[in-house]
């Protein structure tokens, strides 16, 4: 049995790990990844159809605990405990002892909070007013027959019979009266930011807490660089946490990367990859016309620069160890590389090359296809595959294909459009962009 602190408007957690509201989903399954053997049974709850519409869960069914988050930031909005018979509970009062942000984060661990549900303590109404204090009356749902206490940053959620009258919460905690003389238990805790508003879901968002940033940079946005039909780089708005006078405070940085940049270059501008990995084959390389060209030269690795928490790949040429390709990540669920890397939010500019061919009397029309194509991270591609001169046949990209790999999720269709190859997944969501310079002609 699990044995949690929860702290309201913060956090669910133990001296060795702690969920805090506003942490990235990665973040969230690198701590479960570090409990192999405490936490298990755990499933990830998507939507296929609609994955910008449905919340993303990391369900604990054997601890009774659910992680919810935001189907667009993929960020932590809510923590729900629904299953109370499964797990210890204290609680921790942060304002008792902490005055700033950063001693938050590192004295939470060492105080013991009041026990309010643990086999031998009934999470009870009077055991939540003795816990948390008085608050405000609760609000009966005589459809549901639920019974829900709030406080800033945590609701208590009990379950009524058909006897309860909805009136007698009208005079607050204490002044409750069951027909059956008993308090009737608690059946769900929800941890959020912010307050509820009566008859409102809850909907803020909180911020990526300064807890979770561990030395890393992230992405804010990204902007993609075009001269008529040629990439030329990446104007990219990055945080992180300040040093020296600004320790303890998100700091923003604005940084531009082009193609034919050396690899210090990029080092300098975003700091240490994620990860450098080398290419050892390259499937795609069959398509090229240039392929069997030079075929007796032996052959040097590219190497990807890897910025995991940025949303992208950087790669370069072996020999010039200059910049020839960049891959942003859209990490929806159902992709082979979902979780790999946080979101990418991008935007791109296109101009239609069919335009050209919707000539007619009606200007409307024309007008309209000559519009630039803004393209997101949140496109689909049936929304402007039609506007453009993309290549007609896809390429099928199934990477179970290879040795010693599976994929559950199936394939994804490459379609080529100037510069760039657009991957698609099967609902037509974007999974990733690549972006290569025309005039490098690959070594082999």
């Amino acid at each position: 049995m699990l044995t949690l602190d929860v702290v309201p408007e913060r956090s669910l957690g133990c001296e060795q790990w702690e969920f805090v509201l506003g942490m990235h989903f990665c973040q969230a399954v690198a701590i479960i990844q570090s409990q192999v053997g405490i936490i298990k049974g755990v499933q990830v709850l998507y939507s296929d159809k609609n994955p910008l519409d449905i919340d993303l869960i990391l369900d604990l069914p054997q601890d009774g605990i659910r992680f919810i988050f935001h189907p667009v930031y993929q960020r932590l909005k809510m923590i729900e405990i629904v299953n109370l018979k499964n797990i210890k509970l204290k609680y921790w009062q942060v304002f008792n002892t902490i005055h700033s942000y950063k001693c938050l984060c590192s004295t939470y661990k060492y105080h013991n909070g009041m026990v309010f549900n643990a086999p031998e303590v009934m999470p009870t109404i009077q055991q939540v007013e003795h816990t948390f204090g008085a608050t405000h009356p609760g609000v009966f749902d005589a459809e549901k027959q639920t019974f829900t206490l709030n406080f800033r940053g945590i609701s208590f959620c009990f379950n009524v019979d058909s006897k309860f009258q909805a009136g007698s919460a009208q005079c607050g905690l204490g002044s409750l009266q069951f027909a059956s003389g008993t308090s009737p238990n608690v059946s769900r805790v929800i941890i959020f930011s912010g307050s509820p508003l009566p008859g409102q879901d809850i909907l803020n968002i909180p911020s990526h807490p300064l807890s979770c940033y561990k030395g890393l940079s992230y992405l804010e946005r990204l902007e993609v660089q075009r001269d008529l039909k040629n990439t030329k780089g990446f104007l990219i708005q990055l945080y992180l946490e300040g040093s020296g006078s600004n320790r303890g405070r998100k700091v923003t940085y604005n940084r531009e990367i082009n193609f034919g940049m050396s690899c210090q270059d990029v080092t300098s501008m975003l700091g240490t990859p994620s990860q450098v990995f080398y290419k050892s084959e390259d499937k795609m390389k069959i398509h090229s016309p240039n392929v069997h060209r030079h075929i007796s030269v032996p052959r040097r690795s590219d190497y990807f620069f890897n910025y995991f928490t940025l949303g992208f790949d950087i790669l370069f040429d072996a020999k010039t160890h200059k910049i020839k390709k960049f891959i942003v990540h859209t990490n929806f669920p159902g992709h082979y590389n979902f979780n790999i890397y946080h979101r990418c939010e991008f935007s791109i500019a296109l101009t239609s090359e069919k335009s050209k061919y919707n000539l007619s009397n009606d200007s409307k029309k024309y007008d309209k296809k000559s519009k630039p194509i803004i393209v997101n991270t949140f496109t689909k591609w049936d929304e402007i595959s039609e506007r453009l001169k993309h290549s007609e046949r896809p390429v099928v990209l199934n990477r179970g294909s290879s040795e010693n790999s599976t994929n559950p999720f199936g394939s994804t269709f490459c379609y080529g459009y100037q510069d760039m190859v657009f991957e698609v997944m099967q609902n037509q969501h974007i999974a990733s962009i690549t972006f290569y310079k025309n005039d490098i002609e690959d070594d082999v």
